[in-house]
């Protein structure tokens, strides 16, 4: 399916309306000829005339074989989503009331989103009578924020939408967050004290052998 709708995107040889067209190509010097003429330098070299831009004045033509052309397209658009990274939206949800265990609780599983290259969503939900504490949820909003500033930054303020403040964070691009890094510091350092040091051992001289007269009585 993937194949047939790329095949119909492009005009080639025959099918191709314009009376001339700018010719481009690996081993063609990009000229303006009539299409009549563009279609005999395609047969010559055994290639096809394939309307690569057909909204440019004139429309640009290439002059390849068709079933690299198409290879070669397909190549490129998987390359390209390749690169795209794909960015996950998580939510944390909270009440205007939330306790602070339950703040620690979801504070901590918003910095694993963040460290992961996830979005955060987090937002304060209102039921009932509940919309009078708005003010409430939107300071606790933007404390988890504060609490996240290693992890991510703030995409948008707290905005109520109906019976939701919501918030949103991005991750940071450096990606690991100071912290972290000056804990695995601090351990490597703990590590190397711990090690016992090995105390150098001083040096016996040999003794030297007396090689002058005996006396007699005395021992050396």
């Amino acid at each position: 399916m993937k194949n047939d709708k790329m095949k119909t995107r492009y005009r080639i040889n025959e099918q191709i309306r314009a009376r001339e067209v700018r010719l481009v190509g690996d081993d063609v010097e990009s000229m303006v000829v009539p299409t009549h003429k563009a279609l005999s330098m395609a047969q010559q070299q055994g290639l096809d005339l394939v309307e690569i831009s057909p909204n440019a004045e004139p429309p640009v033509c290439r002059l390849i074989d068709y079933s690299k052309f198409l290879y070669q397209q397909k190549k490129r658009q998987k390359e390209l989503k390749a690169k795209q990274v794909k960015i996950d939206v998580k939510e944390i949800r909270f009440g205007p009331q939330t306790d602070e265990h339950d703040y620690n609780f979801k504070l901590k599983h918003a910095r694993e989103f963040l460290s992961d290259g996830d979005k955060v969503k987090a937002y304060v939900f209102f039921r009932g009578r509940s919309i009078l504490f708005k003010e409430q949820g939107e300071v606790l909003l933007l404390r988890f924020a504060n609490d996240l500033e290693e992890y991510g930054k703030v995409e948008q303020m707290p905005v109520l939408e109906g019976k939701r403040m919501i918030i949103f964070i991005a991750p940071k691009k450096n990606g690991t967050p100071v912290k972290k890094a000056v804990t695995e510091v601090s351990e490597e350092v703990e590590e190397q004290a711990e090690k016992p040091v090995k105390k150098a051992v001083p040096a016996v001289k040999a003794r030297r052998e007396y090689t002058g007269p005996k006396v007699e009585g005395e021992d050396f």
